[in-house]
Parts: C-alpha cells; structure tokens; sequence
C-alpha cells in the first residue's frame, strides 16, 4: 500500500540517497571516479535542498511510503490560486510501476477539487514527459533546459433546477 508523510529532518539521509539513484547514471557516464562521483552527487543534492527551501519555504514535502519503507518523495506547494508539483521521485526499482501515475491522479482530483491548475516543470528529455501527458498536462513554455506543463480542471457541471 502506497502512502504518505510529512518528512522529518531525520529523513535527509534517504534523499539524499534518492537524489543519487536519480542523478547516478548521468553522473557515471562522466567517468570520474566513485568517490567523486559520490562528492559530486550530495553538493547538488544540498544544492537543490537549498534552492527548493529559498523558492518554495512552505511547500509540503511528504517522503512516499510502500508498506512503510521509504520509496520516494514528492514536493508541492499549495498557491492561492494553483498547485505547483515541485518534485516527484522515486527509486529505480520502483518506477514504470504505476505509483508516479497513482500520485498524480491524486494530485489531479486534489486540484479538480480546488478547481485549481496544477503546474510543473520538467528536464527536456526526461522520461516522465511522456507520464505527464498520458494523465491531461500540456505544455506551456519551454527554456533550454526545461519544459513548463499545466493540468487544467474540468469545468464545474451546473446542476439543474429540479
């Protein structure tokens, strides 16, 4: 079963570690040496902590649960007139599993709810692209690094007179 929960500051070794699973990869096929590699990997990851704390101070970061072991995390902050997906991540052995898609539709009736947009941006060429327009995002605006995506409510229905 797939839950959340607010993190807590204990919680920064395992982001940590989930930023690395995120980022290892690419770092990799750079050829430096592990130990580097691992350097490299937790100066960025303090870095983005840094910069998602300063852009977004009160966004709710929830740590994603399967049966109680951490699997992933996912940012978002509630604006007066939208909600913004800062980050979504989960680890390796745990994607192209539906959950991404599973937070999402949550996500989306949260917004639906709200009758809020919900907003994001996304690396160019990251895979998760293709999950966000499967589940109703369009794209909105791009830069040379990342594509900017919107999931518009459903209009509220009127209900009719009986």
């Amino acid at each position: 079963m797939i839950t959340l929960r607010v993190a807590v500051p204990q919680d920064v070794v395992f982001l940590a570690r989930l930023y690395g699973d995120i980022r290892r990869r690419e770092v990799s096929a750079w050829g430096w040496p592990a130990g580097q590699q691992e350097w490299f990997l937790q100066m960025q990851f303090d870095a983005q902590k840094r910069s998602y704390l300063s852009s977004f101070p009160d966004a709710l970061d929830r740590v994603i649960l399967l049966e109680d072991v951490p699997i992933g995390r996912i940012l978002t902050n509630h604006e007066p007139s939208s909600m913004r997906l800062i980050d979504i991540a989960l680890l390796e052995e745990q994607r192209q599993q539906g959950i991404g898609t599973y937070l999402l539709r949550n996500l989306i009736q949260e917004c639906q709810e709200r009758d809020c947009p919900l907003r994001l941006q996304v690396a160019e060429g990251n895979p998760a692209m293709r999950l966000y327009q499967r589940v109703g995002f369009e794209q909105t605006g791009s830069d040379a690094m990342y594509i900017t995506m919107e999931w518009l409510p459903l209009p509220k229905q009127k209900v009719a007179a009986s």
